[in-house]
């Protein structure tokens, strides 16, 4: 038996259609993992491997986490599941106070949805719902932005701006977009660039052509994180944060990957002090442990339903999923909320990302290095491409990460960090240093 493969067999692992991997190159070679406590995961080959990515931004507080665990085994064995339509049960109304407790004032009122491409699709939903309720049936255009990642399901990849997320799949919904915010005078910038507030002006002339009342709603992250962490330029959200509100514009902030201690905060819009209409969340809220999301919107978007809702027997909001606020994911982001704040791992990652950010911008001088950003607990590098092949030497450098015992992310021309944020200095040094030898064996075609 090959350990690498974990006792499965070449037909179980050809069964498996895997989402986001070349499907060919993993079967002939496969990184199967087969365990995980604290900042480690364990290969089928039995190696120890630094979660450099906190699973998928996912796994911020560790693996293996065992109130989480507890929390689960306790609640399965009191209710496994209860309808989510007309029927509730205590978890989800304790967890939707929570979430509330940790947002920014006046956002507290909380739909919940089974993943961050689910709560995308939910606050479009309401964005559009909403100004129908308000009278102001023309305002349904959706605006993103390039670069931004909203998930995979229509609504997010047609407000998306990753072409190679959209181009396969032919027309979706009629959307504009924003431009990036990755400019070459920020290369190798700490923290939010200096340059780039000017591209927030570009939305009046999204308004211009189409005119505000037929716009429903921006939505950007915060900080883009799937397109190789893009902070904000100093000044680029407050200007959004005005333009949508001259115009009458929500604006959505989806924080699927910057809410619950990425940033080093509850939230991106607290760290940025910009206050979003419309907030998304999900990865963190659970540590990954079971599919979760949440949208939290402000009390007004709420009442504007309730007051424009028929009979009271009626469904003010005719949207939801058979999973919404499932009682097992309600008592998995309990549990992650008590561990977030008892271990204090939102002040925990802001001091670790200033040692990330140290380490990170140690590899300018590296051969292959075009730029180097970071935000919060979160870093990217910005990869040289090969002639002919632009992504295939962040894929070669993650496959020697990999047999060197550490888990990043590739994305496009990009390496992706983000550490749990109960990562060791030291453990994010040896990051960096296997980093540093993968780029350079690369460079010099080793």
């Amino acid at each position: 038996m090959n350990d690498k493969l974990a006792g499965l067999t070449q037909t179980q692992l050809d069964a498996h259609w895997m989402s986001y991997t070349g499907n060919r190159q993993f079967k002939r070679d496969p990184r199967i993992i087969t365990a995980a406590d604290g900042c480690y995961y364990t290969s089928a080959d039995g190696r120890p491997i630094f979660d450099g990515l906190s699973g998928l931004w996912t796994c911020g507080a560790g693996h293996n986490r065992k109130d989480i665990a507890k929390a689960i085994s306790q609640q399965l064995a009191k209710l496994d599941y209860a309808p989510a339509f007309q029927f509730g049960h205590p978890g989800s109304f304790a967890l939707a106070e929570r979430i509330t407790q940790l947002m920014p004032e006046g956002l507290n009122r909380v739909f919940f949805t089974n993943s961050g491409s689910d709560a995308v699709e939910t606050s479009l939903k309401i964005a559009r719902a909403y100004w129908r309720k308000k009278g102001l049936a023309s305002k349904t255009k959706l605006i993103g932005r390039s670069k931004g990642y909203h998930g995979v399901n229509f609504g997010g990849v047609s407000v998306g701006g990753i072409r190679a997320n959209r181009a396969i799949f032919g027309p979706a919904l009629s959307t504009s977009h924003l431009p990036h915010t990755l400019l070459s005078e920020n290369r190798f910038s700490r923290g939010q660039p200096e340059c780039g507030a000017h591209l927030a002006e570009a939305l009046l002339d999204i308004i211009d052509l189409h005119d505000a009342s037929n716009i429903a709603a921006v939505i950007i992250e915060p900080m883009a994180g799937s397109a190789g962490v893009l902070p904000p330029p100093e000044g680029y959200l407050q200007r959004l944060r005005d333009i949508c509100e001259q115009h009458q514009i929500l604006l959505i902030f989806d924080e699927v990957i910057t809410a619950f201690g990425r940033l080093g905060s509850a939230t991106g819009a607290e760290i940025f002090g910009v206050v979003p209409d419309i907030l998304n969340t999900a990865k963190q809220l659970t540590n990954g442990v079971i599919p979760m999301g949440a949208v939290v919107v402000q009390q007004e978007i709420y009442e504007s339903f309730l007051q424009q809702g028929g009979p009271d027997y009626q469904l003010e909001l005719p949207h939801g999923y058979t999973y919404s606020a499932h009682p097992v994911a309600c008592a998995a982001a309990l549990a992650t909320l008590d561990i977030l704040e008892r271990d204090n791992l939102f002040k925990r990652s802001a001091e670790l990302a200033y040692i990330l950010e140290d380490y990170i911008h140690q590899l300018r001088n590296l051969p292959l290095i075009y730029d180097i950003r970071n935000c919060g607990l979160a870093a990217a590098l910005t990869i040289e491409s090969a002639p002919g092949e632009p992504l295939l030497r962040p894929f070669l450098i993650a496959l020697k990460m990999w047999d060197k015992g550490f888990y990043i992310r590739y994305s496009g021309n990009t390496l992706q960090l983000g550490v749990p944020f109960i990562s060791r200095s030291e453990e994010i040094d040896g990051l960096i240093n296997a980093l540093a030898e993968s780029i350079l064996e690369v460079a010099n075609g080793q």
